[in-house]
């Protein structure tokens, strides 16, 4: 008699939200460019309940502001050509077994830096102000 083997199954929902600036970004690409984007998110969405790690290395962080209290961002990019990078989230809810893609920007690699730190302030500027208020208290 064969051993019988069982397969891990992951079954993790996945989500993909993108803000009206990203929308807006991705409606004044051509259709090239607009296809490889959606392509490529496409498939990091795809292949993350069962490459999670190989998605990762796909994306990168950049440096943000101090001030996140010991908080992680979860705010990557994500290399789409040589001139275009996406803007995005990843969160990871264990509790509902889901991960959230949250797509800001596409942004030519010029305007990167610019419209990374302009999102990572408008997301972690409560964390920051908070910080900023408990070190005024001691």
């Amino acid at each position: 008699m064969m051993p019988s083997y069982r397969q891990a199954v992951c079954v993790v929902d996945i989500l993909i939200e993108s803000t009206e600036k990203f929308e807006h970004d991705l409606d004044s690409l051509g259709h090239s460019e607009k296809l490889m984007v959606i392509e490529k998110i496409n498939q990091c969405a795809d292949l993350f309940p069962n490459q999670k790690s190989y998605v990762y290395r796909k994306l990168r962080r950049l440096p943000l502001f101090a001030g996140l209290n010991g908080y992680e961002s979860s705010l990557y990019t994500l290399k789409i050509s040589e001139k275009l990078r996406a803007i995005l989230t990843v969160d990871e809810d264990p509790i509902f077994d889901q991960v959230i893609f949250t797509l800001f920007r596409v942004v030519g690699h010029d305007n990167l830096d610019k419209a990374y730190q302009s999102i990572a302030e408008s997301l972690y500027q409560e964390i920051a102000h908070h910080g900023s208020e408990t070190a005024t208290a001691l």
